[in-house]
């Protein structure tokens, strides 16, 4: 497959290409071209060309919307054809992979009405002879670097909405899962998006990445990814002092109170972790338990757990497939040994899966888990869980709070006092109350702290994407003289 520029699929200029081996088989399923910085730099020179020309900015919001809302159709037509692809180049389970493309023509379809209510705002008590007018008018041409472990999901919670606003782009999907996005700029071709206006290049963060987040030609970068890589994305930025938007790392608590119905919220707990390998952002991997009811849970959770399929995630009845690759592989082992080497207990899990081919770690629960340890504090990003206990509100606050993340959280509890102290206290973007990863695209999601700026989605997100102009009209008599006679 080749990139995707000025509306023709194109190979790197420098003839270079990468394989992506596939985490679950092991065998290579995909060849991409290996962008050079020469290639992004005509990439973003296309953009701004296609920006300045004001044909996709200036035109009617009811156009562009018809233009998104096609896209979000051909992205159904083709959702088996991009789920298997997903698959293979990520390892997560075929079933979830259809779900995911469904999530994300829904994302498209609902920026596709944010196009067309696209408004500034007038003021006329600013003086009887001065009108005030507020313009929103697009950004120019923005970055956009995703992650490997929502490919198609990820990029359809930005492009979507930068297109509604009227921007170009410029895209890097990660070099382990490029498939679908590249697939995507032939998908916008098709529903009748003007040539230069979406540009997609595979390959590495450096050059490709980092040439976006440097470029003074680049208006705004977005990036999905580890909050290390986003703080090197911040510095690069200050180049030309372009707008960022970042949704970065998470180590998410579900703090459970005694009231909370245990048997209800299992299941959440469980998907909260394991979902994706727990290769995700919003994974629920701390338990914060009160510990008049942590001896019960922990039993539950552990035999519940146990029912999870793990495996081929081509089967559709797995729920747990492979890990993205021998690095993530490693950095999850690590952190597992480190949880006992630190006195944690292993209750359930903790070793690879036997497997000829592919990476696979079993679901894994651990107990005794103290607040300053390693795997308490880090994003593991993988499928392990664990559990702390708190006596208290406070103490429990404390704990939640006490790391350098700020992107999700969950309370259970059947107290509406509790429930609306802990939504006040708790320092995340998200707190879902007896519930776990619930979300719309009419939701804002993001981070506070180290998991982000800004917010995607949401009414608000295409505000993201746009630039405020006042405009201040004298009418009447000419200003005094200042100078004077």
């Amino acid at each position: 497959m080749s990139n995707f520029v000025n509306g023709s699929y194109v190979d790197s200029s420098s003839n270079e290409t990468f394989e992506r081996v596939s985490p679950g088989h092991g065998n290579v399923i995909g060849k991409y071209p290996l962008s050079n910085k020469k290639d992004t730099d005509e990439a973003i020179s296309v953009a701004k060309k296609t920006f300045k020309s004001s044909e996709w900015s200036n035109m009617a919001g009811s156009d562009r919307e018809k233009i998104i809302r096609k896209a979000a159709a051909i992205i159904r037509e083709r959702a088996e054809e991009l789920a298997l692809i997903e698959t293979l180049e990520s390892g997560k389970p075929i079933s979830q992979a259809l779900d995911e493309m469904e999530w994300a023509a829904g994302i498209w379809d609902y920026a596709a009405t944010l196009a067309r209510h696209i408004a500034g705002d007038v003021n006329t008590n600013v003086g009887s002879d001065m009108t005030a007018m507020i313009q929103k008018v697009p950004v120019g041409v923005v970055g956009m670097i995703t992650p490997w472990n929502f490919p198609l999901l990820i990029i359809s919670q930005k492009l979507p909405i930068a297109l509604a606003a009227g921007c170009t782009a410029v895209i890097k999907p990660s070099e382990m899962t490029p498939g679908t996005t590249l697939l995507l700029g032939g998908i916008l071709k098709e529903a009748g998006l003007p040539d230069g206006v979406v540009n997609i290049l595979s390959g590495y963060g450096d050059p490709v990445g980092m040439t976006l987040a440097a470029s003074e030609e680049v208006d705004m970068i977005t990036f999905t990814g580890s909050t290390a890589v986003g703080k090197h994305i911040v510095r690069a930025a200050a180049n030309n002092l372009k707008k960022v938007e970042l949704e970065l790392g998470g180590k998410n608590p579900q703090i459970i109170f005694p009231d909370a119905d245990i048997d209800a919220l299992i299941d959440a707990v469980v998907f909260g972790i394991y979902f994706n390998m727990g290769e995700c952002c919003n994974s629920g991997s701390r338990i914060i338990i009160h510990e008049s009811v942590a001896k019960g849970f922990e039993e539950k959770v552990i035999e519940h757990a146990k029912k999870v399929k793990t495996g081929d995630p081509l089967d559709p009845s797995v729920k747990v497939g492979a890990i993205i690759n021998n690095m993530q592989f490693d950095k999850i082992m690590e952190y597992i040994n480190s949880g006992i080497s630190q006195g944690a207990t292993v209750k359930l899990g903790g070793k690879p899966l036997d497997s000829e081919k592919g990476n696979y770690i079993e679901p894994t629960i651990f107990s005794d888990v103290k607040p300053d340890m390693d795997i308490a504090c880090d994003e593991i990003f993988g499928p392990v869980l664990s559990i702390l206990k708190f006596k208290t509100i406070e103490e429990a606050i404390e704990i939640a709070n006490g790391t350098e993340y700020g992107l999700s959280a969950g309370v259970w509890t059947k107290d509406l006092d509790t429930a609306m102290i802990m939504t006040r206290k708790i320092e995340a973007g998200t707190v879902w109350v007896n519930n776990w990863m619930s979300g719309y695209p009419e939701i804002p999601f993001g981070g506070m702290k180290q998991s982000g700026l800004g917010r995607e989605l949401g009414p608000h997100a295409i505000d993201e994407f746009m630039e405020i102009k006042s405009v201040l009209i004298k009418t009447g008599a000419t200003p005094g003289n200042w100078v004077g006679q």
